[in-house]
């Protein structure tokens, strides 16, 4: 199953409400800070694009520096994402294909609809949430207004998402109005096609 939403919906309480029924998550983000660790081929080709700026002294990626450039300039975004997607791409299929057969494996990707790859699951997932419920979850976590904002406009849209999903799950109330939806999906979706 592919689960999706946009930054600040909450996507990764979803997924790890479904890995509590038994689903084994592959998370899209997680793979994302492992490709790019120190010594890997996916930090080198990085630093090779954008400079040493965007590496610390130690030689680890400098997130914010390289945040800094790939929100502001979209061909920067693109030339970051075509260095980073395909190594996220070949590392989840891997670790999805080591899910045990008759598990469900959840693909936790927030660029589901930007990469075009919605088509290669059984089913998807889409966390949506209101516009100023996002903007405050995710100036808690400390982001800035204007750079969450930044960050909504290189994601796909809620239409867009929504246009790709078999299950919408409306994360607008209270955590436990999120539990009983994602039970509710767990019970009446995705167990009934279990073997």
């Amino acid at each position: 199953m592919g689960l999706t939403g946009g930054i600040g919906s909450g996507k990764s309480s979803v997924a790890r409400m479904l890995e509590a029924h038994g689903a084994s998550v592959v998370d899209a983000d997680g793979l994302a800070r492992e490709v790019v660790e120190p010594g890997t081929p996916g930090l080198a080709a990085i630093a090779e694009a954008f400079g040493p700026t965007v590496l610390t002294d130690d030689g680890a990626l400098d997130r914010q520096a390289l945040a800094g450039i790939v929100f502001a300039d979209p061909g920067a975004r693109a030339r970051l994402e075509s260095i980073t997607l395909p190594i996220i791409a070949v590392t989840a299929a891997e670790r999805i294909d080591r899910v045990p057969s008759g598990q469900v494996a959840v693909y936790d990707v927030p660029l589901l609809a930007e990469g075009g790859i919605a088509d290669l699951f059984d089913a998807v997932i889409v966390v949506e949430t209101p516009l100023p419920l996002r903007l405050e979850r995710l100036e808690g976590r400390g982001l800035a207004r204007d750079e969450a904002l930044a960050r909504m406009e290189n994601q796909a849209s809620d239409e867009e998402r929504r246009a790709l999903a078999d299950v919408l799950l409306l994360n607008n109330g209270t955590r436990a109005d999120l539990t009983a939806g994602v039970d509710w999906v767990w019970e009446n979706r995705i167990a009934p096609a279990l073997p």
